[in-house]
């Protein structure tokens, strides 16, 4: 059974644990085993979030946040979402309306922020700031980190009805890389992406 000093000195503990990782890296109960037992460690994450000393991501996993000259802010965003996604071992991200606005094809401005995942759904909390992932098929998926990958979840955003006047304002300015891994993921696109993608490519 604990004592007394071993429970008061375990958050801080943590905390000393905390601020010596870097920015956005999370943390799991199962990471602090040697600080303390399972549960104790369980249950001091559970307080130093309570006490806004420690940001509960969702369930299990926490990070730290960030003291600025303003105060404390959440870790970045940008950075989180790399980390969780190596945690996880999931592909993770932008969502297809952020991808359309990057690429000039929509001037709409996302209301949540949503990333596209390979995992389940999940509610992501960074402080007051909300971040949705949504669990999407593998094709929305490929190419995660390139220019061809934006294209793609840009266009299954915007839907079949745009798919010519999109393809025909992205391609002439992707460059040759792009176009060619673009064309080496049609086979798993949806028919109504590869098809007028493929005829386009063949005119290229």
């Amino acid at each position: 059974m604990e004592n007394a000093d071993t429970m008061n000195s375990l958050p801080e503990r943590i905390m000393e644990y905390a601020e010596a990782t870097p920015e956005a890296t999370p943390m799991q109960a199962d990471d602090l085993l040697h600080l303390g037992d399972r549960a104790a460690v369980a249950r001091a994450l559970s307080r130093l979030a309570r006490s806004k000393r420690l940001l509960r991501i969702c369930r299990g996993v926490y990070m730290r946040p960030i003291q600025t000259r303003f105060g404390l802010r959440a870790p970045s965003l940008e950075q989180a979402i790399t980390a969780l996604g190596s945690l996880w071992g999931e592909t993770i991200v932008s969502n297809g309306g952020d991808a359309a606005n990057w690429l000039g094809l929509t001037t709409q401005n996302a209301v949540r922020t949503v990333y596209l995942t390979s995992g389940p759904d999940r509610l992501l909390h960074f402080g007051a700031h909300q971040v949705r992932l949504l669990h999407a098929p593998r094709w929305q998926l490929a190419a995660a980190h390139g220019t061809a990958g934006t294209v793609i979840r840009a266009i299954s955003w915007l839907g079949p009805r745009e798919v010519e006047r999109s393809l025909d304002a992205v391609l002439p300015k992707l460059s040759r890389k792009d176009v060619d891994e673009l064309a080496a993921l049609q086979a798993v696109l949806p028919k109504w992406m590869a098809e007028p993608l493929s005829r386009r490519i063949a005119h290229a």
